[in-house]
C-alpha cells in the first residue's frame, strides 16, 4: 500500500464511534454503512457521537462494509436492522422482488465525483474519453457502478466500449488512481479531496453538490439515506421513529454548526492528518445534506430514470416508487411540540 493510501485508509471499527457505555435497558439495533468514514454518511455517526441514539433509548452499533451493495445484502439477510446507503438500492431491490424503504434521507445530492487519474499516459478530459479505458467503481451493483455507466451512456458510449473495475474500499481506489491502474473512477469525500490535493486526479463530473447532481443527472436527487426492510418497519414503528428522530437531530446539528464544530465531535481517524483539507471537504458538503430528512420532490423519479437507463431489467411502469420511501417518520420528527 502506498504512503498516500495509508494516509487515507480508515479504521472501520464500530467501537470507535461510541463515546459511552449504553444503559443496560437500551434497545440494541445494528446499522451498517457502505463505508463509515465517508462524509455522505456522517449524520448517522454524529447521531451516535452526540448521544442522540442514547437519548432515544437505543443502543446502536454501527458496522461498515466497503460498498453499499454489500450493506444491502446484509440487510436482506437479516443481519442488520438498518442500512445506510444510497436510495437507488431500494428501487433495485424492489425490482428483484425485495421490499425495502428509505425512512430518512441524508443527502440531496449524489455526493460523488468522477475523477480522472493524472498518472496515466493520456489523462481523460471528459467522459467521452472513456472508450477503451478502465473505470473504477466501488463494486458491481453499487451506486457508483450504475452512475458511472449512466455518465458514460450520456457521453454516447455503449457499455462494451469501456471496462468497469470494482475497487472495494477507499484505499484500493486511491492506490489504483495514484499508480495509474485505472483511468478514472467515482469516489466520495474525503478521498476525493485528498486525491485532488495530491494532484493524482482531476474532476470529470462533479456530483458533490445539489446543483452539480441536477446538472449531471437531470433532476432532483436523493443520495445517502437510512433504509430498512418494509416488514421490519411495519413491525417496529416505534424503533423506526426513534432512529429517525435521532438522525433528524444530527441533520439539524449539521445545518447549524460549522465544519470545525462538527470535526470536534469526530474520531481522529475520520479526519486524518490533514485537518484543513478535511475541513474544506466537509464545509463544501454541508449544503448538500438534507435539513429535514424528507425525500426531495421528484427525486425518486430521477433515480428511477438513471437506473432504468442502464439496467434493461428495470421497467419504470412496474416500479412502485411509493413503496421505496416514506416521509412519515421524518415529518413526525420535524413537528415542533405545541404546534
Amino acid at each position: 500500500m502506498s504512503s498516500f493510501a495509508r494516509f487515507v485508509a480508515p479504521a472501520f471499527t464500530a467501537c470507535a464511534i461510541l463515546l459511552w457505555t449504553p444503559h443496560a435497558d437500551a434497545e440494541k439495533l445494528t446499522l451498517m454503512t457502505g463505508g463509515v468514514t465517508k462524509i455522505i454518511y456522517l449524520p448517522v455517526t454524529l447521531a451516535s457521537r452526540l448521544g442522540y441514539f442514547r437519548d432515544e433509548g437505543l443502543d446502536v452499533e454501527i458496522l461498515s462494509e466497503p460498498a453499499g451493495v454489500d450493506t444491502a445484502t446484509e440487510l436482506i439477510a437479516g443481519a442488520v436492522q438498518g442500512a445506510v446507503g444510497f436510495y437507488d438500492h431500494t428501487i433495485d431491490l424492489q425490482n428483484r422482488g425485495l421490499e425495502v424503504e428509505s425512512v430518512v434521507v441524508l443527502g440531496q445530492a449524489a455526493g460523488l465525483v468522477e475523477l480522472a487519474s493524472t498518472r496515466v499516459a493520456t489523462p481523460m478530459r471528459t467522459m467521452a474519453d472513456a472508450r477503451g479505458r478502465r473505470l473504477g467503481v466501488t463494486g458491481f451493483g453499487a451506486s457508483t457502478y450504475f452512475l458511472s455507466r449512466y455518465l458514460a451512456q450520456q457521453a454516447g458510449l455503449a457499455a462494451n466500449t469501456y471496462t468497469v473495475v470494482p475497487m472495494g474500499p477507499d484505499n484500493g481506489f486511491v492506490d489504483a488512481m495514484t499508480n495509474g491502474s485505472i483511468d478514472a473512477g467515482m469516489v466520495e469525500e474525503p478521498a476525493a479531496s485528498r486525491l485532488l490535493a495530491a494532484n493524482a486526479a482531476h474532476v470529470l463530473v462533479d456530483m458533490r453538490s445539489i446543483e452539480g447532481t441536477r446538472t449531471a443527472l437531470g433532476g432532483p436527487y436523493a443520495g445517502a439515506c437510512l433504509y430498512a426492510q418494509r416488514k421490519w418497519v411495519a413491525a417496529h414503528p416505534d424503533e423506526t421513529r426513534r432512529l429517525v428522530r435521532a438522525v433528524a437531530r444530527a441533520l439539524a446539528f449539521i445545518s447549524t454548526h460549522s465544519a470545525s464544530d462538527i470535526m470536534a465531535v469526530l474520531p481522529k481517524n475520520f479526519v486524518g492528518e490533514n485537518e484543513a483539507l478535511y475541513r474544506q471537504a466537509l464545509a463544501a458538503t454541508i449544503p448538500a445534506f438534507s435539513r429535514d430528512g424528507r425525500m426531495p420532490d421528484g427525486a425518486p423519479q430521477t433515480v428511477l430514470g438513471v437506473l432504468a437507463a442502464v439496467d434493461s431489467s428495470i421497467e419504470p411502469r412496474h416500479v412502485d416508487l411509493a413503496r421505496t420511501y416514506t416521509n412519515r417518520f421524518a415529518d413526525e420528527a420535524n413537528v415542533v411540540p405545541g404546534h
